[in-house]
């Protein structure tokens, strides 16, 4: 595994490295599909709309897939969706079609849509090593030090044998359908995106002392590439140790 962190100023700048690298991606595959997992959370709403208000339609190439590395039980047009602000943000006006659009049906009953969602990606996502292999999945990071949504009390969805599983938000209690830790860790490449102070802790706890009660801390892509982009505040506390 190779690790790489990149330190950016703001939003802004992150948001130009995420479309040099799906224009990147797109171009040296043109002829084959490319399998891209998004995320949800405050960072990526602020780089769909980003994306949108200076991009247009200029990064809709046609082999671009998108999926969800998770997503609330909730239907498409819920404001806890993942989807729906990808979608409105960025994949709808972005032009994509419904056939490169491949979202967790949350108003599904979240056992069978586990197992939808697992067998879809199957259908469509090459496999390497006995896994779906994504060319590139995008990961938040939570204030617990969660990702995707493998919370610090669920650490057993990292071992599962599924490529989805349901996890509950230990608080709330909600539902979600979720990517796996080995399905993660088959990945071409992981992107962990995390800006402002209130991650700074985390990042450091991940980064510097590889904390591994930190669900995050555990993503390692086998033979894949881990990378950072962070801003100046959540890089705040690295290598003080």
């Amino acid at each position: 595994m190779n690790q790489n962190i990149k330190i950016f100023e703001d939003i802004g700048q992150i948001a130009e490295e995420f479309a040099s690298t799906v224009q990147k991606l797109a171009l040296k595959n043109e002829n084959n599909p490319v399998h891209i997992a998004l995320s949800g959370g405050s960072t990526p709403k602020a780089i769909f709309k980003y994306l949108t208000e200076n991009y247009g339609t200029k990064l809709n190439f046609t082999n671009l897939h998108f999926w969800w590395g998770d997503d609330r039980c909730v239907p498409p047009f819920h404001t806890d969706s993942n989807f729906k602000w990808a979608n409105e943000l960025w994949l709808s006006p972005a032009g994509f079609s419904d056939e490169q659009i491949h979202r967790v049906k949350g108003e599904n009953n979240p056992k069978e849509e586990a197992i939808r969602y697992s067998e879809e990606i199957k259908k469509y996502v090459p496999t390497e090593n006995g896994w779906p292999v994504f060319d590139l999945i995008l990961l938040g990071l939570g204030e617990d030090g969660h990702t995707a949504s493998i919370f610090p009390n669920q650490m057993e969805l990292l071992k599962s044998n599924r490529i989805c599983e349901i996890a509950t938000h230990p608080k709330s209690g909600q539902k979600r359908v979720s990517f796996t830790g080995y399905i993660i860790n088959n990945a071409r490449k992981v992107i962990f995106l995390s800006t402002g102070t209130s991650k700074s802790e985390k990042v450091r706890q991940v980064i510097d002392e590889r904390d591994l009660s930190l669900p995050a801390t555990h993503i390692r892509p086998a033979n894949g590439k881990l990378i950072w982009w962070i801003d100046n505040h959540a890089a705040e506390f690295i290598g003080e140790l």
